[in-house]
């Protein structure tokens, strides 16, 4: 009887919305916490204060906590700034390709998946040239563009543009032949056939490829900026390699870990919005 009425006094206590969260979340949250714990401890055994090589967590907080941590975004100029402003020059960099990338990706796709005849002729071309890695065309854009923020845009759009036309043309020969079928009967213009029955069954197929295409995204840029120079969290890493400062590349490894994980996220929950439920199941 004792622990019911804690219970109720709990209950409350508590507003219902941080109730519900609890109730709902609370295992996804607190096993994660859980296995980063053991982790941690796992790696600081390993790696005592004092040892060389990789710096244990509490080296790393320490080392890093003041600026990189508490203040991501100071600027003094040049390439000495924060975190945060490393973070946004390389997002700018990805909306940019990633952009480019399904708009061209998107219309290519649709238009291949219709042709039968184009979609045979350049099939083998571009699963040939979505097997090139990214950094493969680095020489190439560098030597088009001369300079190294387009050509690391243009690895951006390189590299999620493949499984953006793979998969809307995917989607688009997935197209069950009753709907051309009522498509006929209803004699729709070409464009109508397309607004109302291609694009809307193929974009389930189109935030797939979206969704693999902003994590290749990332990948290549931050690859890419390594050997470009400038601003941007692959700058950053590298030259903090160079001056041997372990523990910075530890902490931007984080950021990157975290922005990569957002972005995903972000783009499934635009899917679901766009996307009916019983079409993403």
């Amino acid at each position: 009887m004792t622990a019911i009425k804690r219970v109720s006094s709990l209950q409350l206590f508590w507003p219902k919305p941080i109730r519900k969260f609890v109730q709902n979340y609370s295992k996804k949250v607190i096993r994660p916490l859980f296995a980063l714990i053991i982790i941690m401890i796992i790696w600081q055994i390993l790696c005592p204060p004092g040892s060389k090589g990789l710096p244990g967590p509490i080296q790393v907080l320490a080392e890093t906590w003041n600026p990189y941590i508490i203040n991501p975004f100071f600027d003094n100029g040049g390439t000495d700034k924060g975190l945060a402003l490393h973070i946004f020059a390389s997002l700018q960099r990805v909306a940019i390709g990633f952009s480019l990338s399904a708009l061209v990706g998107i219309t290519l796709g649709i238009l291949i998946g219709i042709n039968k005849v184009l979609y045979e002729a350049v099939d083998p071309i571009f699963q040939v040239l979505r097997t090139i890695p990214p950094l493969a065309w680095l020489p190439i854009s560098l030597a088009a563009f001369q300079q190294s923020n387009p050509s690391a845009i243009f690895v951006i759009f390189i590299t999620a543009i493949w499984p953006i036309i793979i998969n809307t043309t995917a989607g688009v020969q997935q197209l069950p032949q009753d709907y051309r079928n009522v498509a006929r009967i209803l004699k729709l213009s070409g464009f109508e056939y397309f607004l109302n029955i291609v694009f809307p069954a193929t974009v389930p197929y189109i935030f797939t490829g979206l969704r693999i295409g902003i994590g290749l995204s990332w990948l290549a840029i931050v690859a890419a900026e390594m050997l470009v120079g400038g601003v941007g969290i692959g700058f950053f890493i590298w030259d903090a390699y160079n001056n041997s400062l372990i523990s910075q590349i530890i902490v931007a490894l984080v950021y990157v870990g975290i922005v990569g994980l957002l972005l995903d996220r972000l783009v499934a929950y635009i899917a679901s919005i766009v996307v009916p439920s019983e079409e993403q199941k």
